[in-house]
């Protein structure tokens, strides 16, 4: 579809194609571990700038199922709304979804702004979740902690080989809108 200018927008189809009203029958109890976390949330975010200085910004995360209810889809934006990269900004999308095959969760991050493109395999670590980052060097993993209904905290972790320990990159605390 093309305005005045000329310009291409995305048909409500594309959105009515992606979208889905909640998990496949076929795996719902698996999919949970990822859709309990279907709505909007408020997010804090703590790391550090392009400087190595210490940083904090608040955004927002929106998660809902997609492609029939098989997949997942989250869109972090810290700040809501665009700033300069050295400020520890981001906004980005992940695509998850259960693969049966090998027990996992595939999942694959991209952040247009940064030029990032990473994949992870997500499991249940006890009362957490923990994504390995695929094909990282450090070791990188990013985790759902403490999580609850209305809130959990996500933490990047790098492992240092040094130290043989993981240790904290940036976290985010996250509340449900209500």
């Amino acid at each position: 579809m093309n305005d005045s200018t000329g310009s291409r927008h995305v048909t409500s189809d594309l959105f009515d194609a992606l979208g889905s009203d909640g998990p496949h029958p076929e795996f719902a109890e698996k999919l949970e571990l990822f859709g309990q976390f279907v709505g909007d949330w408020d997010v804090v975010w703590k790391g550090t700038d392009n400087a190595g200085k210490p940083a904090s910004s608040v955004g927002e995360l929106s998660f809902g199922w997609i492609l029939g209810g098989r997949a997942l889809q989250d869109v972090w934006r810290v700040p809501s709304q665009p700033a300069p990269p050295e400020l520890g900004s981001f906004h980005g999308t992940t695509v998850r979804f259960y693969d049966p095959k090998i027990d996992a969760w595939q999942s694959t991050w991209i952040e247009p702004f940064h030029g990032r493109v990473r994949r992870f395999l997500g499991h249940p670590d006890g009362a957490d979740i923990v994504l390995d980052e695929i094909e990282a060097n450090p070791a990188e993993r990013w985790c759902f902690r403490d999580i609850s209904r209305d809130s959990f905290r996500w933490t990047a972790e790098v492992f240092d080989e040094q130290r043989d320990e993981w240790v904290s990159d940036e976290e985010m605390y996250v509340t449900r809108r209500v």
